[in-house]
Protein backbone atom coordinates (compact mmCIF):
# COMPACT_ATOMS: atom_id res chain seq x y z
CA UNK A 1 0.00 0.00 0.00
CA UNK A 2 2.72 2.73 0.36
CA UNK A 3 3.70 2.59 -2.87
CA UNK A 4 -0.19 3.21 -3.66
CA UNK A 5 0.02 6.38 -2.11
CA UNK A 6 1.38 8.13 -5.51
CA UNK A 7 -1.71 7.07 -7.87
CA UNK A 8 -4.45 7.14 -4.59
CA UNK A 9 -2.94 10.73 -4.03
CA UNK A 10 -3.19 11.88 -7.35
CA UNK A 11 -6.54 10.82 -7.67
CA UNK A 12 -7.46 12.72 -4.67
CA UNK A 13 -6.02 15.78 -5.75
CA UNK A 14 -7.73 15.74 -8.87
CA UNK A 15 -11.18 15.46 -6.65
CA UNK A 16 -10.32 18.06 -4.49
CA UNK A 17 -9.07 19.97 -7.28
CA UNK A 18 -12.65 19.58 -9.28
CA UNK A 19 -14.28 20.82 -5.65
CA UNK A 20 -12.19 23.72 -5.02
CA UNK A 21 -13.50 24.95 -8.54
CA UNK A 22 -16.90 24.31 -7.94
CA UNK A 23 -16.67 26.24 -4.83
CA UNK A 24 -15.35 28.94 -6.58
CA UNK A 25 -16.22 29.15 -10.11
CA UNK A 26 -18.87 32.12 -9.96
CA UNK A 27 -17.66 33.65 -7.14
CA UNK A 28 -16.40 36.59 -8.62
CA UNK A 29 -17.72 35.89 -12.17
CA UNK A 30 -21.50 36.13 -12.16
CA UNK A 31 -24.07 39.30 -12.34
CA UNK A 32 -23.45 40.25 -8.76
CA UNK A 33 -23.29 43.81 -9.30
CA UNK A 34 -25.47 45.50 -7.13
CA UNK A 35 -27.49 48.89 -8.78
CA UNK A 36 -29.35 49.43 -5.36
CA UNK A 37 -26.61 52.53 -4.23
CA UNK A 38 -29.25 54.62 -4.13
CA UNK A 39 -32.81 55.03 -2.23
CA UNK A 40 -33.97 57.92 -4.62
CA UNK A 41 -33.08 56.68 -8.19
CA UNK A 42 -34.27 52.91 -6.94
CA UNK A 43 -37.96 54.08 -7.77
CA UNK A 44 -37.18 55.44 -11.26
CA UNK A 45 -35.37 51.81 -11.90
CA UNK A 46 -31.82 54.19 -12.10
CA UNK A 47 -32.72 55.58 -15.15
CA UNK A 48 -30.90 59.25 -15.82
CA UNK A 49 -28.29 58.24 -12.84
CA UNK A 50 -25.61 59.84 -14.50
CA UNK A 51 -27.35 63.37 -15.34
CA UNK A 52 -30.53 63.22 -12.50
CA UNK A 53 -27.81 64.51 -9.58
CA UNK A 54 -31.10 65.18 -7.54
CA UNK A 55 -29.35 64.61 -4.31
CA UNK A 56 -25.80 63.93 -2.98
CA UNK A 57 -26.28 59.76 -4.04
CA UNK A 58 -25.10 61.27 -7.69
CA UNK A 59 -21.57 60.61 -5.83
CA UNK A 60 -21.92 57.67 -6.79
CA UNK A 61 -23.50 57.57 -10.66
CA UNK A 62 -21.61 60.66 -11.30
CA UNK A 63 -19.63 62.79 -9.25
CA UNK A 64 -20.03 65.87 -11.61
CA UNK A 65 -23.40 65.66 -9.86
CA UNK A 66 -21.81 66.97 -6.77
CA UNK A 67 -21.79 70.87 -8.40
CA UNK A 68 -25.57 71.14 -8.44
CA UNK A 69 -25.45 70.59 -4.28
CA UNK A 70 -26.28 74.55 -2.95
CA UNK A 71 -25.52 73.62 0.50
CA UNK A 72 -23.88 70.51 2.42
CA UNK A 73 -26.15 67.23 2.34
CA UNK A 74 -26.09 63.79 3.86
CA UNK A 75 -27.93 61.13 2.59
CA UNK A 76 -28.20 57.17 4.44
CA UNK A 77 -30.32 54.58 2.47
CA UNK A 78 -30.88 51.05 3.70
CA UNK A 79 -32.40 48.23 0.31
CA UNK A 80 -34.04 45.01 1.47
CA UNK A 81 -33.20 42.68 -0.81
CA UNK A 82 -35.12 39.52 -1.43
CA UNK A 83 -34.34 36.39 -4.05
CA UNK A 84 -35.66 33.80 -4.77
CA UNK A 85 -33.80 30.79 -6.83
CA UNK A 86 -36.38 28.04 -7.34
CA UNK A 87 -34.94 24.78 -8.54
CA UNK A 88 -37.50 22.28 -10.40
CA UNK A 89 -35.26 19.11 -11.48
CA UNK A 90 -35.71 17.39 -14.96
CA UNK A 91 -33.42 14.77 -15.54
CA UNK A 92 -30.91 15.18 -12.95
CA UNK A 93 -28.16 12.26 -12.08
CA UNK A 94 -26.80 11.22 -8.91
CA UNK A 95 -23.18 11.48 -8.50
CA UNK A 96 -21.27 7.76 -8.52
CA UNK A 97 -21.83 6.32 -4.89
CA UNK A 98 -24.28 8.84 -4.08
CA UNK A 99 -27.99 9.29 -3.23
CA UNK A 100 -29.70 12.12 -5.62
CA UNK A 101 -30.61 13.94 -2.86
CA UNK A 102 -33.20 16.90 -2.40
CA UNK A 103 -34.54 18.75 -5.47
CA UNK A 104 -36.58 21.20 -3.29
CA UNK A 105 -35.75 24.49 -1.39
CA UNK A 106 -34.83 28.17 -2.27
CA UNK A 107 -31.85 29.03 -2.37
CA UNK A 108 -32.63 33.07 -2.00
CA UNK A 109 -32.44 34.86 1.45
CA UNK A 110 -33.29 38.57 2.62
CA UNK A 111 -30.17 40.81 2.43
CA UNK A 112 -29.46 44.23 3.71
CA UNK A 113 -27.83 46.66 1.83
CA UNK A 114 -26.49 50.32 3.10
CA UNK A 115 -25.20 53.46 1.37
CA UNK A 116 -23.64 56.40 3.08
CA UNK A 117 -22.99 59.69 1.31
CA UNK A 118 -21.22 63.23 3.10
CA UNK A 119 -20.93 66.18 0.26
CA UNK A 120 -20.62 69.96 0.18
CA UNK A 121 -19.62 72.77 -1.69
CA UNK A 122 -16.26 74.34 -1.06
CA UNK A 123 -17.23 77.27 -3.29
CA UNK A 124 -19.23 78.44 -6.49
CA UNK A 125 -17.12 75.89 -8.45
CA UNK A 126 -15.72 73.13 -6.68
CA UNK A 127 -17.52 70.29 -4.41
CA UNK A 128 -16.31 67.18 -2.40
CA UNK A 129 -17.85 64.42 -0.54
CA UNK A 130 -17.55 60.80 0.01
CA UNK A 131 -19.55 57.92 -0.09
CA UNK A 132 -19.92 54.56 1.13
CA UNK A 133 -21.65 51.50 -0.17
CA UNK A 134 -21.81 48.07 -1.37
CA UNK A 135 -21.24 47.67 -5.21
CA UNK A 136 -21.21 43.57 -5.19
CA UNK A 137 -22.79 41.05 -3.61
CA UNK A 138 -24.44 37.60 -3.64
CA UNK A 139 -26.12 34.90 -0.81
CA UNK A 140 -27.25 31.93 -2.08
CA UNK A 141 -27.58 28.78 0.36
CA UNK A 142 -28.58 25.52 -0.16
CA UNK A 143 -29.24 22.30 1.90
CA UNK A 144 -26.23 20.12 2.60
CA UNK A 145 -28.54 17.82 1.21
CA UNK A 146 -29.85 18.93 -1.43
CA UNK A 147 -29.53 17.33 -5.64
CA UNK A 148 -26.35 19.78 -6.61
CA UNK A 149 -24.40 19.79 -3.33
CA UNK A 150 -21.37 18.93 -5.19
CA UNK A 151 -21.87 21.88 -7.45
CA UNK A 152 -22.82 24.42 -4.90
CA UNK A 153 -24.46 25.00 -1.02
CA UNK A 154 -23.55 28.54 0.19
CA UNK A 155 -22.02 31.33 -2.06
CA UNK A 156 -21.38 34.89 0.40
CA UNK A 157 -19.83 37.71 -0.59
CA UNK A 158 -19.60 40.78 0.51
CA UNK A 159 -18.37 44.39 -0.79
CA UNK A 160 -17.41 47.54 0.85
CA UNK A 161 -16.34 50.65 -1.17
CA UNK A 162 -14.95 53.61 0.15
CA UNK A 163 -15.43 56.59 -2.77
CA UNK A 164 -14.24 60.21 -2.36
CA UNK A 165 -14.92 62.70 -4.71
CA UNK A 166 -14.76 65.89 -6.07
CA UNK A 167 -16.30 67.93 -9.04
CA UNK A 168 -15.29 71.50 -10.82
CA UNK A 169 -18.06 72.99 -12.62
CA UNK A 170 -15.80 74.16 -15.69
CA UNK A 171 -18.40 76.34 -16.94
CA UNK A 172 -22.06 77.39 -16.30
CA UNK A 173 -23.07 74.40 -18.39
CA UNK A 174 -20.46 71.68 -17.82
CA UNK A 175 -18.79 70.12 -14.99
CA UNK A 176 -16.59 66.97 -14.25
CA UNK A 177 -16.22 64.56 -11.52
CA UNK A 178 -13.35 62.31 -10.20
CA UNK A 179 -13.63 59.88 -7.59
CA UNK A 180 -10.92 57.39 -6.07
CA UNK A 181 -12.34 53.81 -5.11
CA UNK A 182 -11.21 51.90 -2.50
CA UNK A 183 -12.78 48.72 -2.28
CA UNK A 184 -12.63 45.34 -0.17
CA UNK A 185 -14.30 41.90 -0.50
CA UNK A 186 -15.10 39.24 1.32
CA UNK A 187 -15.83 35.60 0.59
CA UNK A 188 -17.47 32.24 1.78
CA UNK A 189 -18.16 29.37 -0.39
CA UNK A 190 -18.66 25.98 0.50
CA UNK A 191 -19.70 22.44 -1.39
CA UNK A 192 -19.73 18.86 -1.68
CA UNK A 193 -16.47 16.75 -2.34
CA UNK A 194 -17.89 13.15 -3.04
CA UNK A 195 -15.62 10.76 -0.69
CA UNK A 196 -17.13 7.70 -1.75
CA UNK A 197 -15.96 8.36 -5.27
CA UNK A 198 -12.26 9.41 -3.75
CA UNK A 199 -11.97 6.07 -2.17
CA UNK A 200 -13.36 3.84 -4.75
CA UNK A 201 -11.21 5.23 -8.03
CA UNK A 202 -8.01 5.10 -5.14
CA UNK A 203 -9.05 1.58 -4.28
CA UNK A 204 -9.42 0.71 -8.22
CA UNK A 205 -5.91 2.12 -8.58
CA UNK A 206 -4.50 0.06 -6.10
CA UNK A 207 -6.07 -3.20 -7.37
CA UNK A 208 -4.48 -1.75 -10.80
CA UNK A 209 -0.99 -2.08 -9.64
CA UNK A 210 -1.28 -5.08 -7.62
CA UNK A 211 -1.24 -3.76 -4.28
CA UNK A 212 -4.17 -5.26 -3.01
CA UNK A 213 -6.28 -7.82 -4.45
CA UNK A 214 -9.14 -6.74 -6.59
CA UNK A 215 -12.03 -8.17 -4.90
CA UNK A 216 -11.45 -6.39 -2.46
CA UNK A 217 -12.63 -3.14 -4.40
CA UNK A 218 -16.56 -3.90 -4.54
CA UNK A 219 -16.26 -4.83 -0.83
CA UNK A 220 -14.92 -1.05 -0.03
CA UNK A 221 -17.26 0.70 -2.90
CA UNK A 222 -20.24 -1.95 -0.79
CA UNK A 223 -18.42 -0.17 2.33
CA UNK A 224 -18.41 3.10 1.35
CA UNK A 225 -21.32 5.12 -0.18
CA UNK A 226 -22.92 7.95 1.02
CA UNK A 227 -19.57 9.36 2.29
CA UNK A 228 -19.02 13.72 1.32
CA UNK A 229 -16.94 15.71 2.49
CA UNK A 230 -17.63 19.36 2.82
CA UNK A 231 -15.14 22.07 1.40
CA UNK A 232 -15.44 25.82 2.43
CA UNK A 233 -13.31 28.76 0.38
CA UNK A 234 -12.73 31.91 2.17
CA UNK A 235 -10.94 34.82 0.96
CA UNK A 236 -10.13 38.15 1.18
CA UNK A 237 -8.13 41.38 -0.75
CA UNK A 238 -8.55 44.81 -1.32
CA UNK A 239 -7.84 47.29 -4.14
CA UNK A 240 -7.89 50.33 -5.70
CA UNK A 241 -10.11 51.96 -8.59
CA UNK A 242 -10.99 55.06 -9.64
CA UNK A 243 -14.12 56.92 -11.99
CA UNK A 244 -14.64 60.04 -14.07
CA UNK A 245 -17.94 61.91 -14.94
CA UNK A 246 -19.51 64.79 -17.06
CA UNK A 247 -22.43 66.17 -17.15
CA UNK A 248 -23.72 69.09 -19.20
CA UNK A 249 -26.67 71.10 -19.22
CA UNK A 250 -27.78 71.03 -23.01
CA UNK A 251 -30.48 73.60 -22.29
CA UNK A 252 -32.12 74.89 -19.08
CA UNK A 253 -34.31 71.55 -19.17
CA UNK A 254 -32.14 68.79 -20.10
CA UNK A 255 -29.18 67.66 -18.79
CA UNK A 256 -27.02 64.74 -20.14
CA UNK A 257 -24.01 63.45 -18.09
CA UNK A 258 -21.76 60.30 -18.44
CA UNK A 259 -19.67 57.90 -15.76
CA UNK A 260 -16.72 55.49 -16.51
CA UNK A 261 -15.58 53.46 -13.81
CA UNK A 262 -12.17 51.45 -14.38
CA UNK A 263 -11.72 47.63 -13.90
CA UNK A 264 -10.56 46.70 -10.23
CA UNK A 265 -7.70 43.91 -9.67
CA UNK A 266 -7.86 41.92 -7.01
CA UNK A 267 -5.12 39.47 -4.97
CA UNK A 268 -7.35 36.98 -3.38
CA UNK A 269 -5.78 34.91 -0.61
CA UNK A 270 -7.57 32.62 2.05
CA UNK A 271 -7.71 29.30 3.09
CA UNK A 272 -9.03 26.06 1.73
CA UNK A 273 -10.73 23.85 4.52
CA UNK A 274 -12.36 20.04 3.86
CA UNK A 275 -14.55 18.57 7.00
CA UNK A 276 -13.84 14.84 5.99
CA UNK A 277 -16.49 12.39 6.97
CA UNK A 278 -15.86 9.96 9.73
CA UNK A 279 -15.72 5.90 8.53
CA UNK A 280 -18.21 3.83 8.70
CA UNK A 281 -17.84 0.88 10.99
CA UNK A 282 -16.17 -1.76 8.54
CA UNK A 283 -15.31 -5.24 8.60
CA UNK A 284 -11.49 -5.83 10.46
CA UNK A 285 -10.49 -7.54 6.52
CA UNK A 286 -11.29 -3.90 5.10
CA UNK A 287 -10.28 -1.18 8.06
CA UNK A 288 -6.77 -1.00 7.78
CA UNK A 289 -7.15 -0.53 4.17
CA UNK A 290 -9.84 1.88 3.82
CA UNK A 291 -8.06 3.53 6.18
CA UNK A 292 -4.81 3.89 4.36
CA UNK A 293 -7.06 4.98 1.45
CA UNK A 294 -8.59 7.72 3.48
CA UNK A 295 -5.60 8.78 5.07
CA UNK A 296 -3.75 9.64 1.22
CA UNK A 297 -7.15 11.43 0.06
CA UNK A 298 -7.36 13.93 3.22
CA UNK A 299 -3.90 14.15 2.91
CA UNK A 300 -4.35 15.41 -0.75
CA UNK A 301 -7.17 17.41 0.07
CA UNK A 302 -5.68 19.10 3.03
CA UNK A 303 -6.15 22.12 4.53
CA UNK A 304 -3.86 25.42 3.38
CA UNK A 305 -3.47 28.72 1.58
CA UNK A 306 -5.29 29.45 -1.35
CA UNK A 307 -4.98 32.80 -3.92
CA UNK A 308 -6.30 33.72 -6.98
CA UNK A 309 -6.21 37.26 -9.31
CA UNK A 310 -9.20 38.61 -10.12
CA UNK A 311 -10.10 41.25 -12.54
CA UNK A 312 -13.87 42.92 -12.16
CA UNK A 313 -15.16 44.41 -15.23
CA UNK A 314 -15.53 48.24 -16.04
CA UNK A 315 -18.56 50.12 -16.25
CA UNK A 316 -19.61 52.84 -18.36
CA UNK A 317 -23.14 54.57 -18.81
CA UNK A 318 -24.46 57.72 -20.51
CA UNK A 319 -27.93 59.73 -18.98
CA UNK A 320 -30.55 62.14 -20.38
CA UNK A 321 -33.18 64.16 -17.74
CA UNK A 322 -35.52 66.39 -19.21
CA UNK A 323 -37.59 68.32 -17.23
CA UNK A 324 -40.68 68.26 -19.11
CA UNK A 325 -42.65 70.76 -17.35
CA UNK A 326 -42.68 72.26 -13.97
CA UNK A 327 -44.52 68.70 -12.88
CA UNK A 328 -42.69 66.18 -14.96
CA UNK A 329 -38.90 65.10 -15.55
CA UNK A 330 -38.18 62.72 -17.70
CA UNK A 331 -34.93 60.24 -18.24
CA UNK A 332 -32.82 57.43 -19.95
CA UNK A 333 -29.79 55.45 -19.38
CA UNK A 334 -27.45 52.88 -21.17
CA UNK A 335 -24.90 51.34 -19.20
CA UNK A 336 -22.30 49.01 -20.46
CA UNK A 337 -20.30 46.61 -18.50
CA UNK A 338 -17.32 45.05 -20.34
CA UNK A 339 -18.01 41.53 -18.39
CA UNK A 340 -15.50 39.33 -21.22
CA UNK A 341 -12.47 40.89 -19.07
CA UNK A 342 -13.24 37.61 -16.95
CA UNK A 343 -12.73 34.13 -19.03
CA UNK A 344 -11.57 31.78 -16.25
CA UNK A 345 -10.69 31.86 -12.76
CA UNK A 346 -7.80 29.67 -11.73
CA UNK A 347 -7.04 29.03 -7.80
CA UNK A 348 -3.33 27.97 -6.80
CA UNK A 349 -2.25 26.55 -3.51
CA UNK A 350 0.27 28.93 -2.12
CA UNK A 351 2.83 26.24 -2.55
CA UNK A 352 2.16 26.77 -6.31
CA UNK A 353 0.20 23.59 -6.82
CA UNK A 354 -2.74 24.88 -9.72
CA UNK A 355 -5.86 23.58 -8.35
CA UNK A 356 -8.33 24.19 -10.61
CA UNK A 357 -8.87 26.27 -13.49
CA UNK A 358 -12.95 27.08 -14.45
CA UNK A 359 -14.17 28.67 -17.57
CA UNK A 360 -16.34 30.94 -17.40
CA UNK A 361 -16.35 33.06 -20.68
CA UNK A 362 -18.78 35.54 -19.69
CA UNK A 363 -20.33 38.22 -22.38
CA UNK A 364 -20.24 42.12 -22.30
CA UNK A 365 -23.56 43.02 -21.41
CA UNK A 366 -26.01 46.07 -21.62
CA UNK A 367 -28.80 47.37 -19.29
CA UNK A 368 -31.39 50.01 -20.79
CA UNK A 369 -33.53 51.65 -18.15
CA UNK A 370 -36.41 54.75 -19.18
CA UNK A 371 -38.21 56.54 -15.98
CA UNK A 372 -40.60 59.20 -14.89
CA UNK A 373 -41.18 61.61 -11.65
CA UNK A 374 -44.67 63.73 -11.07
CA UNK A 375 -44.24 66.41 -8.72
CA UNK A 376 -47.70 66.51 -7.14
CA UNK A 377 -47.16 68.96 -4.64
CA UNK A 378 -44.50 70.74 -2.97
CA UNK A 379 -43.99 67.97 -0.85
CA UNK A 380 -45.40 64.74 -2.66
CA UNK A 381 -43.34 63.42 -5.77
CA UNK A 382 -43.84 60.12 -7.28
CA UNK A 383 -41.41 57.85 -9.63
CA UNK A 384 -41.67 55.07 -12.16
CA UNK A 385 -39.65 53.54 -14.43
CA UNK A 386 -38.41 50.52 -16.58
CA UNK A 387 -35.48 48.43 -17.46
CA UNK A 388 -33.87 46.00 -19.49
CA UNK A 389 -30.78 44.10 -17.89
CA UNK A 390 -28.62 41.69 -19.96
CA UNK A 391 -26.33 38.36 -18.16
CA UNK A 392 -23.54 37.78 -18.74
CA UNK A 393 -23.54 34.01 -17.91
CA UNK A 394 -24.14 31.84 -20.61
CA UNK A 395 -26.07 29.02 -20.66
CA UNK A 396 -23.66 26.16 -20.72
CA UNK A 397 -21.05 27.73 -17.96
CA UNK A 398 -24.09 28.66 -15.62
CA UNK A 399 -23.89 27.12 -11.90
CA UNK A 400 -26.24 27.02 -9.00
CA UNK A 401 -24.26 29.70 -7.27
CA UNK A 402 -26.00 32.05 -9.07
CA UNK A 403 -28.45 30.79 -11.73
CA UNK A 404 -29.22 34.20 -13.98
CA UNK A 405 -30.22 35.10 -16.48
CA UNK A 406 -31.66 37.99 -18.47
CA UNK A 407 -34.09 40.33 -16.49
CA UNK A 408 -36.74 42.92 -16.37
CA UNK A 409 -36.52 45.81 -13.38
CA UNK A 410 -40.65 47.25 -12.61
CA UNK A 411 -39.77 49.84 -10.35
CA UNK A 412 -42.01 52.65 -8.14
CA UNK A 413 -41.22 55.23 -5.60
CA UNK A 414 -42.48 58.07 -3.63
CA UNK A 415 -40.78 60.88 -2.11
CA UNK A 416 -42.26 63.34 0.97
CA UNK A 417 -40.33 66.63 1.61
CA UNK A 418 -41.09 67.10 5.83
CA UNK A 419 -39.48 70.50 5.51
CA UNK A 420 -36.70 72.38 3.55
CA UNK A 421 -33.84 70.40 5.18
CA UNK A 422 -35.08 66.62 4.92
CA UNK A 423 -36.45 64.73 2.24
CA UNK A 424 -37.86 60.82 2.63
CA UNK A 425 -37.54 58.39 0.19
CA UNK A 426 -39.05 54.93 -0.96
CA UNK A 427 -38.84 52.57 -3.31
CA UNK A 428 -39.60 49.42 -4.50
CA UNK A 429 -38.84 47.41 -7.19
CA UNK A 430 -39.85 43.66 -8.97
CA UNK A 431 -37.61 41.77 -11.46
CA UNK A 432 -38.62 38.66 -12.99
CA UNK A 433 -35.90 36.61 -13.94
CA UNK A 434 -36.04 35.11 -17.70
CA UNK A 435 -36.55 31.29 -16.56
CA UNK A 436 -32.73 29.72 -17.06
CA UNK A 437 -31.89 26.44 -17.85
CA UNK A 438 -29.05 24.46 -16.10
CA UNK A 439 -27.39 21.43 -17.21
CA UNK A 440 -24.26 21.18 -14.63
CA UNK A 441 -22.02 18.36 -14.03
CA UNK A 442 -18.77 20.30 -13.72
CA UNK A 443 -16.46 17.67 -15.75
CA UNK A 444 -17.77 15.12 -14.87
CA UNK A 445 -20.82 13.43 -13.99
CA UNK A 446 -19.91 10.77 -11.98
CA UNK A 447 -17.29 12.46 -9.78
CA UNK A 448 -20.82 14.84 -8.79
CA UNK A 449 -24.09 13.54 -10.38
CA UNK A 450 -25.65 15.91 -13.12
CA UNK A 451 -28.04 18.58 -12.24
CA UNK A 452 -30.70 19.66 -15.08
CA UNK A 453 -33.35 21.47 -15.09
CA UNK A 454 -34.48 24.73 -14.73
CA UNK A 455 -34.94 28.23 -12.27
CA UNK A 456 -37.90 30.28 -10.88
CA UNK A 457 -36.17 33.16 -10.31
CA UNK A 458 -37.56 36.71 -9.25
CA UNK A 459 -36.41 39.68 -6.68
CA UNK A 460 -38.40 42.24 -4.70
CA UNK A 461 -36.50 44.85 -3.51
CA UNK A 462 -37.59 47.70 -1.01
CA UNK A 463 -35.45 50.95 -0.25
CA UNK A 464 -35.52 53.57 2.40
CA UNK A 465 -33.53 57.31 2.16
CA UNK A 466 -33.29 59.56 4.03
CA UNK A 467 -31.59 63.18 2.78
CA UNK A 468 -30.75 66.04 4.89
CA UNK A 469 -29.97 69.86 3.43
CA UNK A 470 -28.04 71.57 5.70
Amino acid sequence: MKHAAGAQTRVAIAIAGIALALSTGEAFGAAFALQENSGSAMGNAFAGGAAAAEDVTTLWSNPAGLSRLATPQVATAVHFITPSFKFHNDGSEPAMFQPLGDSDGDAGSVNIVPNLYVAAPINRDFSVGVGINAPFGLVTEYDDNWIGRFQAVKSDIKTINVNPSASWRVSNTFAVGLGVNWQRVDAELTSQINYSAGLAQAAGQAAAGGLIPATLVPQIVAATPGLASKVKVEGDDSAWGWNIGFLWDVTPQTRVGAQYRAAISYDVRGNVSFDHPALPALPPQLAPVVGLLAANVNAAAANGGVKANVKLPDIANVSVFHKLNDRVDLMADIQYTRWSVFKALTFVRTTGQVLASTPENFDDVWRFSVGATYHWNDAWSFRGGLAYDQSPVNTPDRTPRLPDADRYWIAVGAQYRVNRNLALDAGYVYIPVKSPDISQNAGSTAANGLLQGHYDVNVNIFSLQATYSF
